[in-house]
């Protein structure tokens, strides 16, 4: 491993240690520790979608014309350490609210600028990439296991104690010397300086938009945005139900989704290549309908096996839905609209569909919420089935279609 690779292996296991350091025991927290209702909780996980919809303006408009990348990722992160460390302080929803929106806003652009810094040091992304990209998912692992078994402060005892609040400024501390080492990282110019500037349609792609008279491609963009809603129940409710149904180390054990994130990205192609994209999307849909309903009839003691599977389901849940569809709108676009089309299935899923679905597990949540808990039987079935209607809809209207992606 050379000293770039290590350097930019560094950068991404921090930036996704940050993310993965609060945002998993973020419902937890806000519940718990703020006392915010299920409305006020699908709010601050809504800021992700906020901030993957101005995103774009940031790269296009800033990132990609004026600025080196490294520069103004060291900027973002340096103002996100401050960001994070109000959110440490905060002491009421109300007042929390602000700084989570202020730093979803600046940290989304981030996810594209890391990608930019390291694709700008290599000489073969596709072969090169996925060795650094991994060490993300790594970071996003170590987190959570550092919040469970290091620190505890996931356990009964310590969310009473409000010791999740000290994420924020774990956080903090890491996007601070993220911030710093952004700074030392191989220069990284604008990609667009001095060319004829984006305009607003090709930065929200919606150049590709003329890719949705295509039947096929349309069902599946709109399957996107409505399997988006159940998503969500996941990273809102997820760590939530766990800690409130008494499972220990909740946060801890939630890592095996990224360890299966990992192992099913590698199965991805032999899927594709072997049974269709048709069929890995539907395995992708079909995994969230068992996910969910694992969820729903499991325990924290005789029925702890069906939540570990259901936790183990990321992988597939996300690599044969969310990273086939990145294949097969590749594959569908022509060369002139590819960056547009990734825009836009982006913009519809992370943005717009992540935005309804996070709004949607607010109000299903408060429904079901009493002086006793969740009914978080009720809670879960509620995802199940709605996955399970989009699953037969795509079933029935989506035709078949050769997609091959390299093994």
């Amino acid at each position: 491993m050379n000293t770039i690779t290590i350097r930019l292996s560094i950068m991404m296991f921090l930036q996704f240690f940050i993310w993965g350091g609060w945002f998993v025991t973020l419902g937890t927290f806000l519940g718990g520790t703020l006392g915010a209702s299920g409305s006020e909780i699908g709010m601050a996980f809504s800021t992700q979608s906020w901030g993957a919809i101005i995103a774009p303006f940031i790269i296009g408009l800033i990132a990609d014309r004026f600025f080196n990348a490294e520069r103004i990722l060291g900027i973002l992160h340096l103002v996100g350490a401050a960001l994070m460390y109000m959110m440490y302080m905060s002491t009421d929803f109300a007042g929390f609210y602000p700084y989570v929106l202020g730093y979803m806003i600046a940290y989304m652009p981030t996810l594209a600028l890391v990608n930019s810094v390291s694709f700008g040091q290599m000489a073969d992304p596709s072969k090169e990439f996925g060795k650094i990209r991994v060490w993300g998912t790594i970071g996003w692992i170590v987190a959570g296991l550092v919040i469970s078994y290091v620190f505890s402060w996931d356990s009964q005892q310590g969310i009473a104690d409000g010791m999740l609040r000290n994420t924020f400024m774990l956080c903090a501390i890491a996007s601070l010397a993220l911030g710093i080492y952004s700074f030392t990282l191989p220069a990284t110019p604008p990609a667009a300086k001095g060319s004829e500037a984006a305009s607003l349609g090709q930065l929200l792609g919606l150049d590709a938009l003329a890719m949705l008279k295509d039947r096929n491609f349309f069902v599946f963009f709109a399957s996107s945005v409505l399997i988006c809603i159940p998503l969500a129940f996941y990273y809102q409710n997820a760590n939530p139900f766990l800690t409130e149904i008494g499972v220990e180390n909740a946060t801890g054990k939630m890592t095996l989704g990224q360890v299966s994130e990992v192992l099913f990205m590698l199965a991805l192609p032999v899927f594709l290549n072997r049974f269709g994209i048709k069929m890995t999307l539907l395995l992708g849909m079909a995994a969230w309908v068992l996910r969910y309903a694992l969820f729903a009839f499991g325990d924290a003691e005789s029925g702890l096996f069906q939540l570990i599977i259901g936790i183990a389901l990321h992988g597939i849940c996300y690599d044969f839905f969310f990273v086939s569809g990145q294949i097969y709108t590749n594959a569908k676009a022509g060369d002139k609209v590819k960056s547009a089309a990734q825009g836009l299935i982006t913009l519809a899923t992370y943005g717009v569909g992540m935005l309804v679905g996070f709004w949607v597990a607010g109000q299903i949540t408060d429904n079901y919420a009493g002086d006793a808990g969740h009914a978080w039987q009720q809670i879960w079935l509620f995802p199940a089935a709605f996955a399970a209607v989009v699953l037969v809809l795509f079933l029935l209207i989506f035709k078949k279609e050769e997609v091959k992606a390299d093994a």
